[in-house]
């Protein structure tokens, strides 16, 4: 249950497009969509984690009848994709980096043909020993024997098994540490997860002549049309993606992967081509999880708390390919780092490969685990100092005029006021039973600055269309653009259809990800919104025979300011001098100065672009004897700047705050040491449930921003997730009085720490 402050009345009433239709049950999703003549795709993924392939021979699946195609690389152009570094093929051609590595598709009449078929592929390899430990990768065998061929970020720092290397370097911590008060040190481990999207993702691909349109359940289909392009090696012009409606994604369906195995197989069987993973498919063989993570701290203050010195060393698991996520070592050494002035740091950050799943953008990556790991230390740190967790928070976290990790110089932000609102929202300080406890945990989230576009037309009945290429995947971003059109043109948010997630239709847009599609697509909306606004005032003006600086646009109607019975309405002046049609894409904000010098890895997120804060504090209780966790209840105070749909944000942390629930207490991937999972499937890979959701109180500290998105606002979608674990860790620790050092805090990892911090 969710409690939260009362929304704006003005806002609270908008019904977000497309709500009835998902609710309902006759809204269609990828799965759902069945073209004429469709066949059924299956993939075979590899069998071993790592190995070199000495022979594959598909005879036999061919030869088998309502077996329309069958395809390895050698069907295939020989092409290397990829984000940030190209290191992958469509399908394996010499070794198998993963379990789920694809060796061969196949497309036959029925989804059981196609999977006999998949059963018939014979392939043959030379095993090699899988580098599973990522935190030694870097002394291991390498994983790309050809890594130096691989085209990638030269600023990334790869070298051999290690794709990516990332500091921040401020003052000089060594010498500062030496003179600290009180230092503390921990190590801290965090298995890789999940982003589990109850929706299982589908493609489906039909050809007409050169050219593919491929349905998908994808979070980016910009990024997946230039995807089958470059694989295909095909102009991105006969590529149309569409993205019928998405049930989720939370990131593990970003990026570009299966959407051309199923277009080379359309094209292969000469006619449409569905794939639908199945849920143990949605465990292994997506390349999108969260990474595990070795975190090593270290922090000395002076006595009053002054933080003088910060050491950190990362490691991260990259898994077996790059894809997106080449940036994360230098994300998660900011995260290291975090909302705190801290006057000398030294952190290091190594993004490393393994023989595992990939690790790509679950919601807020890096950030949940290291988060975890700071907040951990800073409590530890408060205990040393004999002060209260939240004094010390009061006395170190960011304010206006605060100097960053990069030396960057904090304009007004709502940092310490989240802190003071969650502790009285949890009633932090009573007195409780011996068995519960609060904790608080405080973290931050930068805002993505991004092209986008957007187009609004009016129509002859008053209404209109905003056309935008943003997506929608459950979060209701996109839903914001009527709110935000209709503010510009004196109409009413219902008003407005969408039309999105079509990259026929629509301008570029980087995709649901980044929490970036209300501050950087809505902006493009408004702006595309203003240029209707222009042409309705102007044909207003020269209607009612006033200046244009006379007329206003209210209630549907454009009016003489000050004489509101002289007007005329927008269905009349749409009808007899339209059409009214809007482009914008807005302005990008650039980020923040910096000064960045001694740090090496610098991808663009030297500094944090109106970041959104955040602060957390969970009511726990803890049974000793066998390690189980219940939270009772959470509270989440947030700064995302100026709240557009608060309907809509209070659902992004509600869920945002369980997602985070899970991550701390069960959320866990096994892998076992020949790199296989050892629990993909919902019965052992615990998720949080309704009926495990305690309560949820939330408030906003709506701050002025610069460089904010429309009316003030900042990105919403990532940060409910970063601070719940460690607002969950510092309980615990206050019920069994030892810090619980991985992540997720299982029963047994609670239960040990208990025996072992009491001995």
């Amino acid at each position: 249950m969710a409690t939260v402050e009362e929304p704006r009345a003005a806002e609270a009433l908008f019904i977000r497009p497309d709500g009835k239709e998902k609710v309902t049950g006759l809204g269609r999703y990828t799965a759902d969509l069945n073209l004429t003549g469709q066949a059924h795709a299956k993939l075979r993924y590899a069998d071993h984690a790592h190995a070199r392939i000495t022979r594959v021979d598909v005879s036999k699946a061919r030869a088998l009848p309502g077996v329309l195609a069958v395809l390895t690389h050698e069907d295939v152009p020989d092409v290397k994709y990829g984000g940030m570094v190209q290191d992958r093929r469509l399908f394996a051609k010499d070794k198998v980096l993963w379990e789920g590595d694809v060796i061969a598709g196949v497309a036959a009449l029925t989804a059981e043909l196609a999977e006999q078929a998949v059963s018939l592929i014979d392939v043959e390899y030379e095993r090699l020993e899988p580098v599973v430990d990522f935190a030694a990768a870097e002394g291991a065998p390498l994983v790309h024997e050809d890594w130096e061929s691989d085209s990638g970020d030269d600023t990334m720092g790869r070298d051999g098994n290690r794709i990516g290397y990332s500091t921040i370097v401020k003052g000089d911590a060594d010498a500062a540490m030496a003179e600290a008060d009180v230092v503390v040190k921990g190590r801290y481990t965090t298995d890789c997860s999940q982003g589990v999207p109850i929706e299982p993702r589908a493609v489906i691909a039909e050809w007409h002549g050169d050219r593919v349109t491929v349905w998908s359940s994808t979070q980016v289909p910009y990024a997946a049309r230039a995807g089958v392009a470059t694989v295909l090696e095909i102009p991105e012009s006969s590529v149309r993606i569409v993205v019928p409606l998405l049930g989720g994604g939370f990131g593990a369906k970003c990026d570009f992967h299966f959407e051309g195995h199923v277009a080379a197989l359309a094209r292969a069987a000469r006619r449409p081509v569905k794939l639908v993973f199945s849920r143990r498919e949605e465990f292994v063989a997506v390349d999108h999880r969260r990474e595990g993570m070795v975190i090593e701290l270290e922090t000395g203050a002076k006595a009053d708390g002054t933080i003088v010195a910060h050491r950190g060393r990362l490691v991260l698991d990259k898994g077996a390919y790059c894809g997106e996520g080449g940036f994360f070592a230098q994300m998660a050494a900011m995260h290291a780092c975090g909302p705190y002035r801290m006057e000398n740091i030294f952190v290091e950050a190594s993004l490393n490969y393994s023989n595992t799943q990939p690790s790509s953008s679950i919601r807020a990556p890096t950030a949940p685990q290291t988060c975890w790991a700071l907040e951990q230390q800073i409590d530890e740190l408060a205990h040393a100092l004999g002060l209260d967790p939240v004094e010390l928070r009061r006395r170190t976290l960011i304010e206006e005029g605060a100097e960053g990790p990069t030396r960057q110089v904090f304009e007004k932000l709502g940092m310490k006021e989240t802190l003071e609102r969650a502790v009285e929202m949890i009633g932090y300080g009573r007195e409780l039973p011996e068995d519960e406890a609060i904790g608080v945990a405080c973290g931050w989230w930068p805002c993505f600055g991004a092209p986008s576009g957007a187009y609004v037309q009016l129509h002859s009945d008053g209404t209109g269309t905003i056309i935008t290429g943003a997506q929608e995947n459950g979060t209701g971003a996109v839903m914001a653009f009527p709110i935000l059109v209709a503010e510009q043109l004196g109409m009413s948010p219902g008003d407005f259809s969408l039309l999105y997630q079509d990259t026929d239709a629509a301008p570029w847009d980087m995709g649901s990800c980044g929490s970036q599609t209300t501050f950087n697509s809505g902006r493009a909306a408004i702006a595309a919104a203003v240029e209707v606004r222009e042409q309705l005032l102007d044909a207003a003006a020269a209607k009612l025979e006033v200046d244009r600086e006379d007329v206003e646009l209210v209630d549907g109607e454009a009016r003489v300011k000050g004489a509101p019975e002289t007007s005329v309405t927008i269905v009349d002046l749409v009808g007899e001098g339209g059409p009214f049609h809007g482009k914008g894409s807005g302005d990008v904000p650039e980020a923040p100065e910096c000064d960045a010098e001694g740090c090496v890895g610098r991808l663009g997120m030297e500094s944090f672009l109106a970041p959104q804060l955040i602060t957390q504090a969970a009511h726990v209780k803890v049974d000793r004897e066998t390690g189980v966790v219940r939270v009772l209840k959470v509270a989440a105070a947030h700064d995302s700047g100026v709240i557009v749909n608060p309907m809509g944000a209070n659902g992004q942390v509600t869920g945002g705050v369980v997602m985070g629930i899970g991550q701390a207490l069960t959320e866990g991937t096994q892998i076992d040491a020949e790199g296989r999972q050892r629990n993909p499937y919902l019965l052992d890979y615990k998720l949080t449930t309704a009926a495990d959701a305690p309560e949820i109180e939330i408030a906003w500290v709506e701050t002025p921003t610069a460089n904010a998105g429309p009316k003030g606002s900042k990105g919403i979608g990532e940060p409910p997730c970063v601070a719940t674990s460690g607002a969950i860790a510092n309980a615990i620790r206050n019920v069994i009085g030892t810090p619980v050092r991985q992540l997720p805090m299982t029963p047994e990892r609670v239960w040990t720490a208990t025996r072992e911090g009491n001995q």
